[in-house]
């Protein structure tokens, strides 16, 4: 009895500190879902705010959770000199410590998109955050650098994006774009390479090929095939599965466009990617070895598609999705039925849908995130909360709260 009571105990603990922590952008597993049952579902600048903490400037990071304490990648400034991680306490908003890298020469990037793109990730010893050119950096949960590494220089008219990802003692990236891009797996003890798969075809601006223009922006997703970990990592034209071991292409499917700003998005034994800047969308079954695209491809969109930036996801049988134009849908994801269109007046997105049980997020430009009903017969609007600040991030859910980076603050909303 007494040793039942024990392994129930220790169950329990595990899963509630699954449930508890967010460790990289777009959650857990990188599917835009928590293992949580629910999440605040209404708040305001004067109603169920726990606390916010200033940032020093804007930026399209989103926040992660660990424990008792939040992370978010910060820019000092407009110019990118000084980028910086910064560790908050959970429960009161403190900034418990700031680690900041000093970098001077120019890096490109566009207006919209500031020297603080890139998420963090963490684990139960680290936290990891990428800076772009000015390298990557690697410290513990109490401030203390353990490491850091210079990649060599990033160069693209729109800046990097790409977040890490910790897959056991690797650390995980996509690094570009631009005409050095690769992705990489770095030792999580001491940092270094541990292997490099170049990715060919970059370029800095548009390719020389096709006059377009093309990179890939995307965070690597983690997926298990047949009991095997896996590493899926969208490129323009084609998504790439990596053995996260050797750093091995076991597979890829082709038919995607130019543009690789959103995240593979993982269904039941299937793979949906949509394309940004109008390319097409693909959905594809998981697994196989070489080039995939005959035999796993199960659709191809090669219409009209509008502007896509953040990721969506899929829950069941059904793929929701957000544009930059404002529209939200859902689709059958193995066919790309569309099953209903909502277009909230006056929304626009950039921030990623993220959800909670049965209820789904998602934040606009504008800083108002609508929650609605993961519900494919039909639009059905929750609520529609506002924090009066513009924002390009995607909300992190831990432990019954939700943590929102907006242009001036880290916000943690709590339901009383």
């Amino acid at each position: 009895m007494r040793l039942s009571l024990i392994a129930l105990t220790i169950l329990l603990f595990s899963n509630f500190t699954f449930a508890d922590n967010w460790p990289f952008f777009r959650g857990p597993k990188r599917t835009g879902i928590s293992s949580e049952s629910s999440a605040p579902q209404t708040w305001g600048v004067e109603k169920n705010i726990k606390w916010k903490a200033a940032l020093p400037s804007p930026g399209n990071s989103s926040p992660i959770v660990w424990g008792d304490r939040v992370f978010v990648s910060c820019s000092e400034n407009a110019r990118g000199t000084d980028r910086s991680l910064y560790c908050f306490g959970r429960s009161n908003g403190q900034i418990l410590w700031v680690k900041s890298v000093r970098y001077e020469k120019k890096e490109p990037t566009h207006e919209t998109n500031p020297y603080a793109a890139s998420s963090p990730a963490a684990d139960g010893q680290r936290v990891v955050v990428w800076h772009g050119s000015a390298g990557v950096y690697c410290y513990d949960h109490s401030g203390a650098e353990l490491w850091h590494r210079d990649l060599g220089t990033f160069n693209h008219i729109w800046g990097y994006a790409s977040s890490p990802l910790i897959v056991g003692d690797l650390i995980i990236m996509n690094c570009g774009p631009g005409n050095r891009t690769f992705v990489t797996a770095l030792d999580a003890k001491d940092g270094h390479t541990i292997w490099q798969t170049d990715e060919a075809g970059g370029a800095d601006d548009k390719s020389p090929e096709t006059k377009s223009w093309l990179g890939s922006w995307s965070s690597p997703v983690p997926v298990t095939i047949d009991g095997k970990q896996q590493v899926l990592v969208a490129f323009p034209r084609h998504v790439n599965a990596y053995d996260p071991a050797s750093g091995k292409i076991l597979w890829y499917c082709e038919g995607n466009g130019d543009l690789s700003y959103t995240d593979p998005l993982i269904g039941d034994g299937m793979v949906v990617y949509l394309s940004g800047f109008g390319g097409p969308g693909i959905g594809f079954k998981l697994g196989g070895s070489g080039n995939v695209t005959s035999t796993n491809r199960l659709w191809r969109d090669a219409g009209k598609n509008p502007q896509r930036i953040g990721s969506g996801l899929i829950i069941g049988q059904n793929l929701y999705q957000i544009c930059e134009p404002g529209n939200i849908q859902c689709l059958e994801a193995a066919s790309n039925k569309e099953l209903w269109k909502a277009k909230p007046e006056g929304e626009t997105f950039w921030g990623s849908l993220v959800a909670a049980g049965d209820t789904i997020y998602v934040t606009s430009q504008r800083g108002n995130t609508l929650v609605f009903a993961a519900d494919p017969k039909e639009f059905k609007l929750i609520a529609k909360n506002s924090l009066g600040e513009r924002t390009n991030s995607t909300p992190a859910i831990s432990n019954g709260q939700i943590f929102l980076r907006t242009a001036g603050h880290l916000w943690c909303i709590e339901e009383k």
